[in-house]
């Protein structure tokens, strides 16, 4: 756990770091994603929640066989039906806010993300200085490509963000990254259960901080892209993730200045 700070000499304010892995037929990455996570980081975290969301593989068992290896202080939860990928992050922010940690980091068992960066993602909110803090493979896009995202990803990437900044007034280098870390009273104020369970859920999440004016930080991160197999529908995808950011603007109109803190 992390000591943010001493008052008065004896009480000790603790924030709780907790993480929320989401995996779906992750057999083979799941413990060498969750081996990645830094050494010098492992005494700051309170509880890490490893949610498999009905995989057709070994996830969980190997899951489980690793909880009992480690030091790390991991509980795994096996869904027994699929809840789809939104699903899977609201089972996971709803489990954070009952179980009152602090800070929620989002890890992708394929490690795709890299968890060598939870340090520097957690900073901002330890030192409250953000509420939502986003790793971005786009802040370099170069490196992007050398980490091996494929060329109509890059590119729809960078047009739909665009577009998704036009649209909002806001200066995101990415809108789609998956690696993210939330200050669990930020989340309080998102009416989760309303979000979509599919993949569109994480375009929904950052128009519902901007809804409710909450501070995002932007942090670049390096690309890793292996062997993975997408399951997103790109054409599906950029239609439902640009329909809802329209609809944000009508709701809520246009924000004067960006909410992004760099």
């Amino acid at each position: 756990m992390w000591v943010t700070s001493i008052q008065f000499g004896t009480l000790i304010q603790v924030t709780k770091i907790g993480i929320l892995v989401v995996a779906y037929n992750a057999e083979s990455t799941i413990e060498s994603t969750l081996n990645r996570i830094p050494e010098n980081f492992v005494h700051k975290i309170y509880s890490i929640l490893i949610s498999d969301d009905k995989s057709h593989d070994l996830t969980s068992t190997k899951a489980t066989q690793f909880a009992k290896s480690s030091n790390l202080p991991i509980q795994v939860v096996s869904q027994p039906i699929n809840l789809g990928y939104g699903g899977n992050q609201k089972f996971g922010y709803s489990w954070a806010i009952n179980n009152k940690w602090d800070i929620v980091v989002l890890i992708h068992a394929d490690g795709q993300y890299a968890p060598e960066f939870i340090s520097q993602i957690v900073s901002p909110l330890v030192n409250d200085e953000a509420d939502a803090v986003f790793g971005s493979r786009m802040m370099n896009k170069s490196n992007a490509l050398k980490g091996g995202m494929p060329i109509y990803k890059w590119v729809g990437n960078q047009i739909l963000t665009y577009l998704q900044n036009k649209i909002t007034n806001q200066n995101f280098s990415e809108w789609h990254s998956g690696y993210r870390a939330y200050r669990v009273e930020a989340l309080k104020k998102l009416q989760l259960g309303n979000l979509s369970n599919g993949f569109r859920f994480d375009t929904q999440i950052i128009l519902g901080l901007l809804a409710t004016k909450q501070r995002i930080t932007e942090i670049p991160i390096p690309t890793f892209y292996g062997d993975e197999v997408s399951h997103v529908n790109g054409i599906e995808y950029a239609r439902e993730i640009i329909w809802d950011t329209l609809w944000h603007r009508l709701k809520y109109g246009v924000s004067k200045e960006s909410s992004i803190r760099k």
